[in-house]
């Protein structure tokens, strides 16, 4: 039986969803780059993207504690300066900063904007209020940390907050997160879709679910979320 939506959600991107991590396919086209979120906003999709804190308080967007993985370099983001990491390359850019994805978006499609808590919780408020001070676009804030999400509440009042929950959470760490944070949005995982924790949660707040990959995960997800993050073969 398909769970009851809540209300109208500010930040429905439509039957297209959120491109999780941009709409990112090969290496000239990487997750989290400017080249996946041009083909995101080409498609019209919604994009959904991670933020990590630099040692000098600038946002970049980035899911990776490291620069490993996307960049062949040990540099760790929380221990590294905006201009050390600039040096680095995603694809055939840099790094994006929040300020730059926000300057090519530009209120064209609905941004969910993941923050990556890595023991900076309290730097994070002012860095945020000053790079979406002036952003008009839509777009929703959203952590597995649930304090994220009650700072966000008397910081950031005009935007949308969201928790992050993994299927693995206890009912328990659920429900104290959900207190803490109180959220306008859940982004589920996919694997806990139809469990009736969810079902209930729907009722009460729009549920976002990640990360959606394939027609079969699309097709069960459509019927117990409001909105996919998805990616690969998942794509609408």
């Amino acid at each position: 039986m398909r769970s009851s939506p809540s209300g109208p959600d500010p930040l429905d991107p439509g039957p297209l969803g959120f491109a999780h991590r941009g709409l990112h396919s090969d290496a000239a086209s990487p997750e989290n780059s400017f080249a996946a979120f041009a083909a995101a906003l080409e498609l019209g999709a919604g994009i959904e993207c991670d933020l990590r804190l630099t040692a000098d308080d600038q946002i970049l967007v980035f899911h990776d504690s490291e620069t490993w993985r996307m960049c062949s370099s040990h540099l760790l983001v929380a221990q590294s300066t905006h201009a050390e990491l600039s040096r680095l390359r995603v694809g055939n850019g840099p790094i994006p900063t929040l300020e730059s994805l926000l300057d090519l978006v530009n209120g064209k499609v609905p941004l969910l904007l993941e923050i990556k808590v890595d023991g900076d919780i309290r730097r994070w408020m002012p860095a945020l209020k000053k790079a979406l001070r002036d952003y008009r676009g839509r777009h929703g804030v959203m952590s597995f940390d649930p304090r994220i999400s009650r700072l966000l509440k008397t910081n950031h009042p005009r935007g949308r907050r969201g928790l992050v929950i993994k299927d693995s959470w206890s009912p328990v760490r659920r429900r104290a997160a959900l207190r803490l944070a109180d959220p306008h949005f859940l982004a589920v995982e996919r694997t806990a879709l139809g469990r009736s924790w969810v079902s209930t949660e729907r009722k009460r707040r729009p549920i976002y679910s990640w990360t959606i990959r394939g027609p079969q995960q699309r097709a069960q997800a459509q019927v117990h979320a409001d909105a996919l993050i998805w990616e690969s073969d998942a794509r609408p």
